[in-house]
């Protein structure tokens, strides 16, 4: 805390600076960004930021992010509902869209398996994309989780639940470097991963 500065500057500058990626410099020019912007524009951004809070929740099918019940995605009747893409998170499912080839509904796990962070199976969304399947209409399920260490063994542990329920598993391309995420590749290298997805084995 800086003696110089005020009480209020201090308190936005210390929770800026919590914030993934904000130093303690950066923190403090945003801080002084929204102190000279005008009134309404920095009103503006404390109501957004309440906003999403407050409206934002998981699709009940996908748990993909929404403002209502069913995401704008699962509601949408021009989509192929036989194909689910299942990915980590809600922001893959951004990536993924922005190639413009995906005409699929998504199934977001909410993470990955990875025992030595305390991350089992069932603190995932894994039971119900099994649910999803037995319940019928579903003809093939595209893994698209990270192609690193945790993505793939999620990938394998889905799989080996899925294979008995007569459903075509496939992976996307391996155009994407190992150790990648989906969300920082770019849209030529996702578009080719998706045209060249392939069966897992």
């Amino acid at each position: 805390m800086n003696p110089a500065y005020t009480e209020s500057l201090n308190k936005l500058i210390a929770e800026l600076g919590r914030l993934p990626g904000i130093g303690p410099k950066t923190a403090e020019r945003l801080a002084f960004h929204v102190l000279k912007t005008g009134a309404a524009e920095a009103f503006a951004l404390a109501k957004a930021i309440a906003d999403v809070k407050k409206n934002i929740r998981q699709c009940r099918i996908c748990f993909n992010l929404s403002e209502s019940e069913v995401c704008s995605i699962c509601s949408d009747t021009r989509r192929n509902h036989s194909i689910i893409c299942v990915v980590e998170q809600s922001r893959d499912v951004i990536s993924l869209e922005k190639t413009g080839l995906c005409k699929w509904v998504y199934h977001v796990l909410n993470g990955h398996i990875a025992p030595l962070e305390g991350i089992e199976p069932g603190d995932l969304m894994i039971e119900d994309l099994v649910n999803r399947v037995r319940a019928g209409g579903v003809e093939e399920i595209v893994m698209a989780t990270n192609p690193n260490l945790e993505g793939d063994g999620t990938a394998l542990y889905i799989n080996s639940l899925l294979r008995p329920l007569n459903v075509k598993l496939t992976r996307l391309a391996r155009g994407l470097p190992t150790g990648s995420t989906i969300e920082y590749a770019s849209g030529s290298i996702l578009a080719d991963a998706i045209s060249g997805r392939a069966p897992m084995d």
